[in-house]
């Protein structure tokens, strides 16, 4: 699957480590941090749970440790917007004897590197590997929604509880015994009402749903409970001349219709998450359901709806990530997985033009900033790990989207960025050591 486009362009000595019996080194806590006698160890699968006031992701044996993974790990890479052209697939093949010797190399540095975690998008031929991976479901995409425009889809259409339980009895039920299944994340940035993709609240975009749409009947008679079904006092409070509840066209800056909008969308997010958890979980009670991966600060009526989730996953592109952790803690109560961050370097020889992530003068600097977001990210008793975006840079002439930015380990000739791979060796070592220093005990 082709990962969806970013949108923003602002925005100690590690004692030992093991394999779990995983084939793929994981960043354990438990060598220097013995769980307490108390807390009873459920043998099988990856799942989340506080020690001694700090989260930790348990492995399938029972050991704490954190989510370092890397996103979009792909064999062809991006493909050149409008040539079909696949730089960086022209590179491995030239490089490798076959698509094995890849996998094989790119594990191992990953091994090296000290990641653990196969993020999203990345190819499934990867997961039977041995390495424990994430799924990406799209439930909301492939059930009438449209990512890159912002057309949410209707989450009160039974067709979309229907696709959600086809999505995941497809994706979900055949993994239920994958004990290198970390969990699913139901979808990806979707919009929850004004962002880069428009100014239009979710009340708006669902009042402009066609006239049978049951999201639309349902927008109509929420406005008609909130104003006991009295048109003049809706006007009134959104400073507005609607005719009748069916004819609200034009949206409203107003105070009013402010608050309805919140109400409204978190009836909407309520009903998204526990129509995603729900399928999920019929269909693989075993797992994880990791959240929908936020783009960045959403609204709190939507982190509340998100409670359904056992993670939740947040796509956060600054230099410092703990004051929306904190929050999405404060309101969620639920441990925190960062899904997607990155830096590009401007002395990377890409334009660099197109796409999310702080720019920094070189490969240096990238380093610096990627060791002080681990270092600060695992300070925080919620934060359950991190999924880097992504495994190799972007070409120079844009991926479908346009995007052009060195987010890569590797380039596009799949050499590594020495200086900043060796500085991200190192705090992903450290990463769980400065994790379980988080409680402050």
């Amino acid at each position: 699957m082709i990962s969806p486009p970013r949108h923003r362009d602002t925005k100690g000595t590690y004692p030992a480590v093991r394999s779990a019996g995983l084939g793929f080194v994981l960043l354990l806590a438990a060598l220097a941090s013995p769980p307490a006698a108390s807390i009873t160890v459920e043998q099988g699968y990856f799942r989340v749970e506080n020690r001694g006031g700090v989260w930790w992701l348990i492995d399938p044996e029972g050991s704490p440790a954190l989510s370092i993974g890397v996103d979009t790990v792909r064999y062809e890479g991006d493909r050149i917007h409008g040539t079909g052209d696949a730089p960086y697939l022209e590179a491995v093949r030239k490089k490798y004897a076959d698509r094995d010797a890849w996998e094989q190399a790119t594990l191992a540095r990953l091994r090296g590197w000290g990641f653990n975690t196969i993020g999203a998008w990345s190819d499934r031929e990867l997961w039977p590997k041995g390495v424990p991976y994430t799924v990406i479901l799209d439930i909301a995409d492939k059930a009438g929604a449209d990512w890159l425009h912002g057309r949410p889809v209707d989450v009160f259409d039974p067709r979309f509880e229907k696709a959600a339980q086809e999505i995941a009895g497809a994706q979900c039920a055949p993994r239920a015994h994958d004990r290198h299944c970390v969990g699913y994340f139901s979808d990806n940035e979707l919009r929850w009402g004004p962002d880069w993709r428009g100014k239009e609240t979710m009340l708006d975009l669902y009042l402009k749903l066609p006239e049978a749409a049951p999201g639309r009947r349902e927008a109509i008679n929420f406005l008609r409970h909130r104003y006991s079904d009295d048109i003049r006092r809706l006007d009134e409070a959104w400073q507005v001349k609607a005719s009748d509840f069916a004819g609200i066209e034009t949206p409203s800056e107003s105070a009013g219709h402010q608050e309805d909008a919140d109400q409204f969308l978190g009836t909407v997010a309520d009903r998204y998450f526990q129509v995603c958890a729900r399928a999920i979980r019929n269909a693989d009670p075993a797992h994880l359901y990791l959240g929908a991966r936020f783009a960045g600060k959403v609204p709190d009526t939507v982190l509340r709806g998100a409670r359904a989730a056992d993670v939740i996953s947040v796509n956060i592109y600054s230099f410092d990530p703990r004051p929306l952790v904190e929050h999405v803690f404060q309101v969620t109560g639920k441990p925190v997985l960062i899904t997607e961050f990155a830096f590009r370097a401007e002395d990377s020889g890409l334009p660099n033009t197109k796409g999310a992530g702080p720019k920094v003068s070189d490969q240096r600097a990238r380093a610096k900033a990627y060791a002080d977001y681990v270092t600060w990210l695992e300070s925080l008793p919620e934060a359950v790990g991190y999924h880097w975006f992504e495994w190799s840079d972007e070409p120079k002439e844009g991926r479908f989207d346009g995007e052009n930015s060195n987010y890569g380990f590797v380039n596009i000739a799949d050499d590594v960025y020495e200086d900043f791979a060796r500085a991200v060796t190192a705090a992903n070592k450290a990463a769980v050591g400065a994790h379980r220093k988080s409680s402050g005990q």
